[in-house]
């Protein structure tokens, strides 16, 4: 079998599985009457569903994209868009459901509320409360432990921006002393070069000096010997 055809169709068995998970537990949820916590489980194993299936098909694009053949691509392309819709509607049933099931849960919490003696809906209600702020303190909680390991983050970045600024500075200066130096060595070597120019031009002085001196004495002993 090509290796190519068989791994699609193993993608394809995985969207359907998945598919048909997504579906059945879109099923419980409406069925579900509660407690709460129940509700949320379910929500949670939907959700990971939901997200298995997206990966498949987004394995099936891979796939699709990668294929040579233009005709093949085509039928594979129209088999993820159609499988798209399918995820998008299930995606609006499962948002339905939970509404709907969270209705429930509410209307029968409600009910059941009423059904009670007065003191014991004190009591409910109490601990409804109770339940509440503890709910309510966990989620400052959370808010604050993520503001601070933001704020640790962040300043953890600052330290290390510092760091680097120090780094740099430190680069900079010594780069600023080696520029220093050189233009110390360069301003020596023009002195120097000055010097040998002058020096230079003093030797060509004396050797025309000379020179003439020279010439100066061989035509003074040829005018003795000729005159």
């Amino acid at each position: 079998m090509d290796t190519g055809h068989h791994t699609i169709e193993l993608i394809h068995q995985d969207i359907v599985k998945n598919h048909l998970q997504v579906t059945a537990l879109i099923q419980d949820i409406q069925q579900c009457t509660g407690p709460l916590e129940l509700l949320n489980e379910l929500n949670a194993e939907g959700r990971a569903k939901i997200a298995a299936l997206k990966s498949s098909i987004d394995e099936l694009v891979s796939v699709a994209e990668r294929e040579s053949s233009e005709k093949k691509k085509a039928e594979l392309l129209a088999e993820v868009d159609t499988y798209k819709q399918q995820l998008n509607t299930s995606l609006a049933a499962f948002r339905k459901a939970n509404v709907v099931s969270v209705c429930v849960i509410d209307k029968l919490a409600k009910e059941e509320l009423l059904s009670m003696p007065e003191e014991q809906q004190a009591a409910v209600r109490r601990r409804h409360d109770k339940q509440n702020l503890a709910n309510t303190s966990s989620q400052l909680s959370d808010k604050l432990l993520s503001i601070s390991r933001h704020l640790a983050e962040t300043t953890q970045k600052s330290a290390d921006t510092l760091d680097t600024l120090i780094t740099s500075s430190d680069k900079v200066i010594s780069t600023k002393d080696e520029l220093e130096h050189q233009q110390q060595v360069i301003v020596q070597s023009g002195k120097l070069l000055g010097k040998y120019g002058r020096r230079e031009v003093t030797d060509k002085a004396l050797v025309t000096l000379a020179f003439i001196f020279f010439l100066a004495c061989v035509f003074y002993i040829l005018q003795k010997r000729l005159f």
